[in-house]
């Protein structure tokens, strides 16, 4: 068990964030265990090719064999959506000398070694930190950037949009029990029951600010390695079938295309999750600017609402849009 003991400030402080870089150093689990993900593999497939020509052994090497990553590459975000580039100065900023002990927190209890591309670069460390994060940079940069982060980050805002949706109408326990199976939420301590690690861990947030940050490559609630670290949550977002391709909009009641027009009624259709202007054009096949008239009508006429997430504005059926849908 590890689990995090909240006083009511800690509970009122606690929020979410959406890390660039916990997903692409996350995604590396693609390249170390095939089929885990199966909702990212036809996009990882394709960026194989691009994938194979960078620094691949190294990048590798940083995912043990039981999917554990070092935790300096995940550090916890200071921004609701850091960038990139900010969260990858903050691994270079490692002190070089904090670098084997990080490595071998992650890979001896379970692997016993340390991989051979890393342990080799151990003699000097800041050579070895500078060559990991250029390789991340690389990677995010030739493989994740171009197509597959848009899509990714508005999954994951989706479902942030979502959990504050359940918090304003069912509250902080709502939320905690939505997040994922393995969490518990009771008498002010939240639980995650894991299958990872020895023995169990108490961690006193003590107003350090307890993060919440959605992923698409867990397969249930996680944390950082070492409880030393400022508190953070990782858990599977929701909506992440919508990236295994081209998705099929639910069907469409006749009567309902016929009293708002198809086109409203696929949108309607497909608005149980919250989604962007662009995913949704990318689901329906069509342009933007077309989805953008129709979702302006029906906000107007409030079967939708919308959320603007940083510079992104997402849409959700609203409480009469529920109704008309069903």
């Amino acid at each position: 068990m590890h689990r995090f003991r909240l006083g009511l400030a800690d509970l009122a402080a606690a929020s979410f964030a959406c890390s660039p870089l916990q997903e692409a150093v996350l995604s590396l689990r693609m390249w170390t265990h095939p089929g885990v993900y199966v909702h990212q593999t036809p996009w990882f497939e394709r960026m194989r090719p691009a994938f194979e020509r960078l620094d691949a052994a190294l990048l590798r090497s940083l995912v043990a064999t039981n999917r554990y990553v070092p935790d300096f590459l995940t550090p916890r975000p200071t921004a609701p959506f850091p960038e990139f580039r900010a969260e990858l100065a903050e691994v270079r900023a490692l002190p070089p000398g904090e670098l084997p002990d990080q490595l071998a927190r992650t890979f001896l209890p379970h692997d016993r070694r340390i991989p051979a591309p890393l342990a080799a670069g151990l003699a000097d460390p800041a050579r070895l930190l500078a060559r990991i994060a250029d390789a991340v940079e690389e990677y995010w940069q030739e493989c994740l950037s171009p197509e597959w982060w848009p899509r990714a980050r508005s999954v994951l805002r989706a479902d942030i949009v979502h959990r504050s949706q359940v918090l304003a109408e069912r509250g902080a326990a709502a939320v905690f029990g939505d997040l994922d199976g393995r969490l518990l939420w009771e008498d002010g301590v939240l639980t995650i029951r894991r299958d990872w690690g020895a023995g169990d861990v108490d961690v006193v947030v003590e107003q350090r600010g307890l993060v919440f940050l959605p992923t698409c490559f867990a397969r249930g609630a996680i944390t950082s390695i070492s409880d030393h670290h400022p508190p953070a949550i990782t858990y599977p977002a929701r909506g992440q079938a919508t990236l295994a391709g081209a998705v099929q909009p639910p069907p469409t009641a006749p009567a309902l295309a016929q009293l708002v027009g198809l086109p409203k009624a696929r949108l309607l259709a497909l608005l149980d999750e919250p989604s962007s202007t662009t995913e949704l054009a990318r689901r329906l096949g069509v342009t933007p600017g077309a989805v953008s008239q129709h979702l302006a009508v029906l906000a107007t006429t409030r079967l939708v609402t919308r959320a603007r997430h940083g510079r992104m504005v997402l849409y959700a059926r609203s409480p009469l849009g529920d109704r008309l849908c069903e």
